[in-house]
């Protein structure tokens, strides 16, 4: 059964729309916690995974509206957000009460579909998800959550059981403006963390012994914790965030900074070295391929 003694009041079905890295950690986890999952996902791979994982695979998104009333959504498009929430209101037998979007979109996306969803009598959270794909398959991720407080509380239940930390942040939107505040920072630590791996192989120090000894100082970040160690053995196959995924948060970030118009030189800087990483066909590579592009500068 799940972990709260008030959780058999959520629901006896938890709807996944989006399966990929995201998704499918998080439904290994309900499953593992007693939830019954059903789902669905457009890529076979993925929807393999899925069934052997536990999940209840469905045909169609329509499919999971009709059996579970709590929906959680993790999806990589405005597009993808948009026929999801046409699917929900449009499902003759909707069960539908609550859909918390973990996804990282325009804020504009999610406003629009936060007025289709209330007039639809469906409740809409909004809590996007910080950290990796090697994160939350050990549940070791965080979520942002905004909207309504009592559907939040209502549901903390349920996101207990696949996130290590949860912070609910007040208003509708306010979960993805914290995202792009924090993805900032995972642009700059990549960055900085291949340029430190790179100086310190440059000097002659031992990759192994740079990770271990940088992780316990002042140095450190959770992204060179996460990201060094691929740097060092150079393997970032398979991806806990590929590139070409990234270039799109990258995006959102640069769109959201000009409408807030606060100066990031920083940030800036760290744009180029995404955008050469793709164009150098690195993009199903995981984000830390950055310091191939950086290793052929200093070459």
């Amino acid at each position: 059964m799940p972990n709260s003694t008030s959780a058999s009041k959520l629901t006896d079905t938890v709807g996944i729309l989006g399966l990929g890295i995201m998704g499918l950690a998080i439904a290994e986890h309900l499953t593992t916690h007693g939830w019954k999952v059903v789902g669905f996902d457009p890529n076979p791979l993925q929807q393999t995974k899925a069934s052997a994982a536990g999940v209840g695979l469905k045909d169609q998104a329509t499919d999971v509206a009709s059996e579970a009333n709590i929906i959680l959504s993790s999806l990589p498009t405005q597009q993808a957000l948009d026929q999801t929430i046409d699917a929900i209101i449009n499902c003759p037998k909707n069960r539908v009460s609550i859909l918390a979007d973990l996804s990282t979109l325009k804020l504009e996306c999610k406003l629009k579909n936060l007025e289709r969803l209330n007039n639809a009598g469906v409740t809409f959270l909004d809590c996007p998800i910080s950290g990796t794909g090697a994160q939350a398959q050990t549940a070791d991720i965080s979520i942002y959550a905004s909207g309504c407080s009592d559907t939040y509380h209502f549901c903390k239940p349920l996101l207990q059981d696949f996130a290590h930390h949860l912070h609910y942040l007040g208003k509708f939107g306010n979960g993805t403006k914290m995202k792009f505040v924090a993805n900032l920072l995972v642009a700059i630590h990549n960055v900085a963390t291949a340029e430190a791996m790179l100086l310190g192989k440059g000097c002659g120090l031992d990759p192994q012994e740079i990770c271990e000894t940088i992780s316990t100082g002042a140095g450190s970040s959770k992204i060179f914790e996460l990201r060094a160690p691929l740097m060092a053995e150079q393997e970032f196959d398979p991806p806990t965030m590929r590139l070409d995924l990234w270039q799109k948060d990258m995006e959102l970030i640069s769109d959201f900074i000009s409408e807030s118009g606060v100066s990031t030189p920083l940030f800036n800087a760290t744009s180029s070295i995404y955008e050469a990483a793709n164009q150098q066909g690195l993009g199903q590579q995981d984000t830390a391929a950055i310091y191939t592009v950086m290793d052929k500068l200093t070459d």
